[in-house]
Parts: C-alpha cells; structure tokens; sequence
C-alpha cells in the first residue's frame, strides 16, 4: 500500500504553505542541513582530536619505555688553558748520592793549646752610667739625649754617619 496523504495532512499542508512568504519553506530547508553539517563536522573535529591526544599521551608514555637509556650526561670538557707555570716532577735520589758523616774517634782530635782562649763571664763587674757621663763619652759629636719615657732614652747623634760607629779614643 502506497503511502497517501489524508484529507487532513493535506489540509495542513495548504495552509501552511499559504501562511508561510515565498521562500521560507526552501530557507528552513537550507538552514536545518546547514545546522546538520555543523553538527556532523563538530563531531568530526572531537573526533580528531580526541585521536590526536590519545596519540600524544601514547606516545609520552609508552614511546620513552621502548627507547634505549640515554647517557648521563657528562661534565663540560674544559678548554686547553696556556699554564704559566711548568710541572716538574721529582725522583727520590739514590743511595750513592747521599753524604754522611761520623764522628771522630778520641785519638783524631788535634788542638793546639795556644790557641783555645777560655772566656768566662761574671756578674757584677760593670757600671750603669749617668747622662752626663754619656754625653762626655760623645762630647767631639753632634747628639741630642731624647727622653721618651720615665726610664726610656735615645741617644741620636746629628750625623747620621755617626750612628754607626766611631773610634772613643
């Protein structure tokens, strides 16, 4: 049986195509396939790129799993630097070259009796002179007695060539 229209469907169809501006039907037709090609590629693009990130995160995580370990990394090679010194490496000597010495026996030793001085220091046998005494001492000689404490003196002689020494005889 072939699908016919009723009188009422029919009906309906004439007023509404009478109500309805010239056009109208065929823009309600554009507008309802243009809003089912938007859908179909918004699916289309969630689709992409759901694939997209599935491939990412498979490859974050399955990918550095299957690769070889990379080498540690290793410190920087430091340049050639001119050295401005030079190393000298050293060997201990041998045997043969070292000196040694031994001590005479009680007969090797020769001392003549003149010459040997014996000289023996004794308490007591000098004299704490005054200032004047001092400055008589030097009196052909340009000096100066400087106090610069309670029991600190300075002898500075004028002539600096006097400083180092003269004859007092």
């Amino acid at each position: 049986m072939m699908n016919s229209k009723t009188d009422y469907e029919q009906l309906l169809a004439e007023v509404l195509a009478e109500a309805a501006p010239t056009g109208y039907r065929d823009a309600m037709l554009g507008e309802t396939l243009h809003r089912a090609r938007r859908r179909r590629r918004w699916r289309q693009t969630r689709r992409a790129a759901a694939w997209l990130v599935a491939l990412g995160l498979g490859g974050i995580f399955i990918l550095p799993r299957n690769l070889p370990p990379r080498p540690a990394a290793s410190a920087p090679v430091a340049k050639a630097v001119a050295q401005n010194y030079q190393l000298v490496e050293s060997q201990p000597l041998p045997a043969s070259a070292f000196v040694a010495t031994q001590p005479l026996a009680a007969g090797q030793f020769i001392t003549p009796a003149e010459t040997v001085g014996v000289v023996s220091t004794s308490s007591g046998n000098y004299r704490v002179i005054n200032d004047a005494e001092l400055l008589a001492l030097v009196a052909s000689h340009p000096a100066a007695l400087i106090r610069t404490g309670p029991r600190s003196e300075e002898l500075v002689f004028a002539n600096p060539e006097d400083q180092k020494g003269f004859p007092l005889n």
